[in-house]
């Protein structure tokens, strides 16, 4: 499973990082997935995680390097349902939003659960979707301190794409995406928390 895992990764990164459409943007998009990676490496021995959540994460790390690739405003799939559906922008970056709820709201559950941090399922769920609100909130921080720094030049980052509520649709889709999670995936996520309870390891 594992080796399946990295050579996706790899292989979309080696893909994402050939003759991109900014540099720049590239850069930005896919260093959270570089970190991801980073974090799952250190810690494999001493945390692993569900196969569930790591299937998750390599999903997120994926519609990263897409998004970095492309940029978010240019991923083809999506100007084709932008002109099919006589839209005015690229929502592409939604779909990234959604996923950026979806994943951290599984990921902070397994931790919560795992560390004993918080008792009670509703209590678990209701703390899950708050980490989700806040990571979706300081990513539109660092958005605009990369915009800040950077000026023109990070437009593409932002993708914006004109939309002056672009920042609150972007928490929006990541709160629904977090909601989904919790309410689609908690008793997949169970069976496998006990398998990890039962053996120490699942993968």
């Amino acid at each position: 499973m594992k080796f399946l895992w990295v050579a996706v990764f790899v292989s979309v990164f080696v893909w994402s990082g050939y003759q991109p459409e900014d540099l720049y943007t590239w850069l930005l998009e896919v260093s959270p997935a570089l970190i991801g990676f980073a974090v799952l490496v250190v810690t494999r021995s001493s945390f692993p995680l569900t196969s569930m959540v790591y299937g998750l994460i390599l999903l997120h790390c994926v519609v990263l390097m897409i998004g970095g690739h492309y940029t978010y405003a240019k991923v083809p799939l999506f100007e084709w349902i932008r002109d099919v559906t006589d839209g005015d922008r690229n929502n592409y970056d939604k779909v990234g939003h959604f996923v950026q709820g979806f994943v951290p709201a599984m990921i902070a559950r397994e931790i919560i659960i795992r560390k004993n941090l918080i008792n009670g399922s509703a209590w678990i769920g209701f703390f899950s979707v708050c980490f989700c609100l806040a990571f979706s909130a300081f990513y539109e921080l660092i958005e605009w301190w990369v915009a800040l720094l950077s000026g023109s030049d990070a437009e593409a980052f932002l993708g914006t794409q004109g939309y002056a509520w672009d920042t609150q649709s972007d928490m929006a889709f990541a709160l629904i995406g977090s909601i989904l999670a919790i309410t689609m995936l908690s008793r997949l996520h169970d069976r496998q928390l006990q398998v990890i309870d039962e053996s120490g390891y699942n993968d």
